[in-house]
């Protein structure tokens, strides 16, 4: 059982008989009252968020998580098909499931399966992956005050934000957690 102040970022809990993840917390104490611990759950299964507060003598579970490497093999349709690296079981998940991972899965990807009670629940990747760029506009000569971007299409055909000198053909870095440009990719 975890305690109010055992409430952090990134932990995972379970209410309700969901796993949530905590993705934003604020602990305030007034004079003689309790602490309180303002919250943002995400809820592991749907995606879905919601906003909760503790009292402090509120507890709960925290949730068993486990994790296990696996590879993406394809897509068809809206689903995604995973194979477990150890025991070469197939894992699927919808495109809603997934959520803003599935802008960022091209083929062969490595990644994490997230399993809640024994269950695959989602995928993980890694914060930063390396992409090519297929599309892009010309770059602007003398246009390089300030920050301007312009638009891009990396190999999974997801369009990004990306600084005026960088071209088609180039590898990037994209943080795969805000879909965000990070610098090219070291050669």
């Amino acid at each position: 059982m975890l305690n109010i102040s055992d409430i952090k970022l990134g932990k995972n809990i379970v209410m309700n008989g969901e796993p949530y993840q905590v993705a934003w917390n604020q602990f305030s104490k007034t004079a003689r009252q309790g602490g309180v611990m303002k919250t943002k759950l995400k809820n592991l299964l749907t995606g879905s968020v919601m906003e909760k507060t503790f009292q402090g003598s509120d507890k709960v579970d925290e949730a068993d998580i486990g994790y296990k490497k696996a590879q993406f093999l394809y897509a068809t349709g809206d689903d995604y098909e995973f194979m477990d690296n150890e025991s070469y079981e197939q894992v699927a998940f919808t495109k809603e499931q997934l959520g803003q991972t599935a802008h960022f899965l091209s083929d062969g990807a490595e990644c994490d399966i997230k399993y809640f009670n024994g269950n695959p629940i989602n995928v993980q990747l890694q914060p930063k992956m390396i992409f090519e760029i297929i599309e892009t506009e010309p770059g602007i000569k003398g246009n390089t005050a300030g920050s301007v971007t312009k638009n891009a299409t990396i190999d999974t055909g997801y369009e990004i934000k990306v600084p005026p000198f960088i071209e088609k053909g180039e590898k990037v870095v994209i943080n795969t957690l805000n879909g965000e440009y990070v610098e090219r990719a070291k050669k």
